[in-house]
């Protein structure tokens, strides 16, 4: 399969007042077309700094950021502007991240603006549409407000709106922990769907190494910013080789939301 991702001694220093902070250490990973890589441990372990990385919305220390070939932190401002569409991301809070003032069908068509050739019009109105209904929503919330949805229908927006440009990787950042275990449940049964229906690569932030047990092809555990266990997650799951990955997994129940596992607990 074709890589989609790749991270490379990916580092990331922090200056706090007399403090020098590494918050990322030479973190290196790959994530392949198609495949959802699971990111876990617990706040402070780096994670959503890798995040902000992979989505260029922050730039390292060093490393290197390679996206279908191309290394982000060696485009232009142009270039990287262009290619965004190519890379959405879905944050954790679904409602912090949709603007109050605008209908749903403006905060899902936003991110368009950074395709020259998207419809315009009525061709528009119907991609949203569709987008909208794929998501498990009605074409006609469009013109309602996200103050009008409840957790996990603004959730379902959000990723609406990060598909809309059919990008190839979807970053989705802590995407199901502000979520009651039965909106997870549908939110992580979508994201399995549309990864297979649209061929999109997944890389899942979470603490929760019970999501990643969930839907995650390959598991990748961070702790003080560094990757201290990766592979399959059957392999990594069922005979972790780390102490730290054997007591996240001791202390997190496991959700048993969607049954596709059926691992004994640790």
């Amino acid at each position: 399969m074709a890589e989609i991702l790749r991270v490379e001694n990916l580092s990331r220093d922090f200056q706090l007042g007399q403090s020098h902070v590494r918050a990322l250490d030479d973190v290196s990973l790959s994530l392949e077309q198609g495949r959802i890589l699971g990111v876990v441990g617990e706040s402070g372990s780096g994670k959503s700094t890798l995040a902000k990385l992979v989505m260029a919305l922050d730039r390292p220390t060093a490393g290197r950021v390679v996206i279908d070939g191309q290394d982000l932190f060696s485009l232009t401002p142009r270039a990287l502007r262009q290619a965004r569409r190519h890379f959405q991301m879905v944050f954790q809070d679904p409602y912090g991240s949709l603007d109050p003032r605008h209908a749903v069908g403006r905060i899902v068509a936003e991110p368009l603006h950074l395709d020259p050739d998207a419809p315009k019009g009525a061709a528009r109105r119907d991609l949203v549409a569709g987008l909208l209904e794929d998501v498990g929503l009605a074409a006609a919330d469009a013109d309602r407000f996200p103050h009008e949805f409840s957790g996990g229908q603004r959730q379902r927006i959000a990723i609406a709106r990060a598909l809309i440009t059919k990008p190839r990787l979807l970053v989705a950042d802590e995407a199901t922990s502000a979520l009651d275990l039965t909106v997870q449940k549908q939110i992580l049964e979508l994201i399995l769907r549309l990864r297979d229906e649209h061929g999109i690569s997944v890389l899942f932030i979470t603490h929760n190494i019970g999501v990643v047990d969930e839907i995650c092809d390959e598991v990748a555990v961070m702790q003080d910013g560094r990757l201290v266990e990766t592979g399959p997650a059957r392999q990594v799951l069922d005979h972790p080789r780390q102490d730290y990955t054997r007591r996240l997994l001791a202390a997190e129940p496991m959700l048993n939301v969607i049954g596709r596992r059926n691992r004994a607990p640790v």
